[in-house]
């Protein structure tokens, strides 16, 4: 028997999860948390274990729940905004994710990436420069989250009066899977309304594209898949919003915890302005050090043992991939903040079948937003106040704000 843990990352660890993972985990890297309902696994290894061993364990339910049941037709709504018996290919099981995931794949090869560099160097200095202007600014509001959904958007097609549309329904989603016991029902039908209107959307946009191609990922997704192969109209409508979702979400909070863990490292902004410290090593140390998603469930499909633990087939599983970069068992997980080691390691794009198919595509927005900014604001640091706190969204890790000058 194993004795449950009060791991709170809404309240009580909202702002550094680590410490109490840290600890923890060296005595007991398997441990169960009543607030998450899973079972929370720590140490990279048995990470890895169980993201290889697709047939022993399902990613179907892989976002968090809400915490208290949704009124009924709220959750008729939340199960079916993007059509009947619809799944992201996130929460696909072999073997028809392989299918799917194989033309989506094809969207950001290596050779695509760089043909959209332009555009998305083009989105960074545009932004930078209005930023530029000002003395102090929230860094997230003013450039992080407009930069990244500004991207995804573009890359997909969809059209620029449908931005700011598409972070309130991504908001609304993450209003609804993070739903409390206390939540206002008539708040929770508007934003149910508002993930119909996601959906509906979606399946709008896809057909224009089926109709009339363009230069954009969800005409090649509906017309120029690998050898031939494409996905229907109602699988790429499916797929849209959670390319839009986690395509700008966790760019934008990586890019406020790049910021934030060098700006207040002793070398300061100064170290990536001088290229003492490369861009690429900066992004994969931001990676490492505070993953922008913490974690990510499964669900065993059979009796399993994870971490020296026996569960029951049913057993929900919360994989920190956040810790996993901190596994003090490794030397190159080191628990400082240090860019400069090289020593970055990380499953912060996750692992096997499910790795990030936008790994590739994300680490060059990534490059391109630092190096933008280090080239136009030479002198940024950290504004005078508190430090900043992360929003109740775990296992997303997203700053409020960031209050940064120059």
């Amino acid at each position: 028997m194993h004795e449950v843990r009060s791991f709170d990352p809404y309240g009580a660890h909202r702002d550094d999860p680590y410490s109490f993972l840290a600890d923890i985990g060296e005595t007991e890297p398997v441990f169960y948390a009543p607030l998450l309902g899973a079972w929370c696994v720590t140490r990279r290894e048995d990470m890895v274990a169980v993201l290889r061993d697709d047939q022993g364990f399902s990613a179907r339910d892989h976002n968090p729940r809400p915490a208290a049941a949704l009124p009924e037709d709220v959750s008729r709504m939340f199960r079916t905004w993007r059509g009947a018996d619809a799944v992201a290919v996130g929460s696909l099981d072999p073997p028809e994710h392989a299918r799917v995931r194989e033309v989506l794949n094809a969207g950001f090869t290596p050779a695509r990436v760089r043909a959209f560099e332009p555009t998305i160097r083009a989105i960074a200095t545009d932004l930078v420069e209005r930023a530029a202007v000002l003395t102090e600014f929230d860094f997230i509001s003013a450039f992080a989250v407009p930069y990244a959904l500004e991207v995804i958007c573009r890359r997909l097609g969809v059209p620029e009066d449908y931005y700011d549309r598409c972070r309130t329904w991504s908001e609304q989603r993450i209003e609804l899977m993070m739903s409390q016991s206390n939540a206002d029902p008539e708040r929770l039908r508007e934003f149910a309304r508002g993930l119909m209107d996601f959906g509906a959307f979606a399946r709008s946009l896809v057909q224009e594209r089926l109709a009339a191609p363009q230069d954009d990922l969800i005409s090649e997704l509906l017309h120029d898949g690998k050898a031939g192969r494409t996905l229907t109209a109602d699988e790429v409508s499916v797929q849209v919003p959670t390319l839009i979702f986690a395509g700008h979400m966790t760019c934008a909070e990586a890019l406020g915890t790049i910021l934030y863990q060098q700006l207040q490292s002793p070398g300061g902004w100064a170290e990536v302005v001088d290229r003492t410290i490369a861009v690429r090593d900066l992004v994969e140390e931001g990676l490492r050090f505070d993953s922008p998603l913490a974690g990510m469930y499964r669900t065993a499909v059979r009796d399993v043992v994870v971490g020296g633990v026996h569960l029951a087939a049913g057993s929900r599983l919360l994989l920190l991939y956040g810790a996993a970069g901190r596994d003090s068992r490794s030397r190159a997980c080191p628990a400082a903040f240090s860019p400069d080691s090289r020593s970055a390691t990380h499953l912060a794009f996750g692992h096997g079948i499910h790795f990030c198919l936008g790994a590739g595509f994300a680490r060059a927005e990534l490059e391109i937003a630092v190096e933008a900014i280090a080239t136009r604001m030479p002198g940024l640091t950290l504004a005078p106040g508190q430090p900043p706190h992360h929003r109740p969204v775990f296992p997303l890790r997203a700053l409020t704000e960031l209050r940064v000058r120059q």
